[in-house]
């Protein structure tokens, strides 16, 4: 089966890639010659997925899926969130948004953050839903040079390690991400 990944971030479809393994045929917004940048206008995790599976599916023609997640940090009531990728400012570093994420929390005692991962899958004009999500904290220094993101000041609860510090076998097993593409590869197995 082959499918869209509806992204351009190179390190979201590595991650992607490694959870579904060769299961499945993955390809890129590049492989299919989509240039545009989607734009994520949605003020929820679930309208943004939704809006960039919609375009590639309508404007090219192929099964896709998209995803979008959200650092949601308690003590920042929810934020960074849908805002995630842009909490710094537009066309900014991960780092930008981990400096910020941090300055943020200083002085605060309650680090409880949750990431969330949702995933709109659309197979023949059919849109289906998946979400993941993993509950843990926030780190006061970035730990681990692994992976992108927030990864070196989340730490998942029950682990001693940052995202950043595991190895990628274990992050994609227990991650946002990879729960809810464990969610979408089940739906995908089903669809055989």
């Amino acid at each position: 089966m082959k499918l869209v990944f509806a992204s351009n971030n190179p390190n979201k479809l590595k991650e992607i890639r490694q959870v579904l393994g060769d299961k499945f045929e993955i390809i890129s917004l590049k492989d299919i010659g989509c240039e545009e940048d989607i734009a994520e206008t949605a003020d929820t995790l679930e309208g943004n997925a939704s809006i960039k599976s919609h375009f590639v599916y309508e404007k090219y023609g192929y099964d896709c899926f998209a995803d979008d997640t959200g650092l949601e940090i308690t003590a920042l009531n929810g934020a960074p969130g849908v805002y995630s990728a842009r909490y710094a400012g537009t066309n900014v570093s991960y780092q930008d948004n981990v400096k910020k994420a941090l300055s943020e929390m200083e002085n605060k005692s309650n680090r409880h953050a949750m990431f969330r991962t949702v995933i709109s899958l659309l197979t023949g004009g059919k849109e289906v839903l998946f979400e993941g999500k993993v509950e843990g904290e926030i780190t006061t220094e970035q730990l681990g040079k692994k992976d992108f993101g927030y990864d070196p000041i989340f730490r998942p609860t029950g682990y001693t390690e940052t995202f950043a510090q595991m190895s990628a076998d274990l992050k994609n097993s227990i991650s946002h991400r990879g729960l809810a593409l464990q969610k979408l590869e089940t739906h995908l197995k089903a669809l055989r």
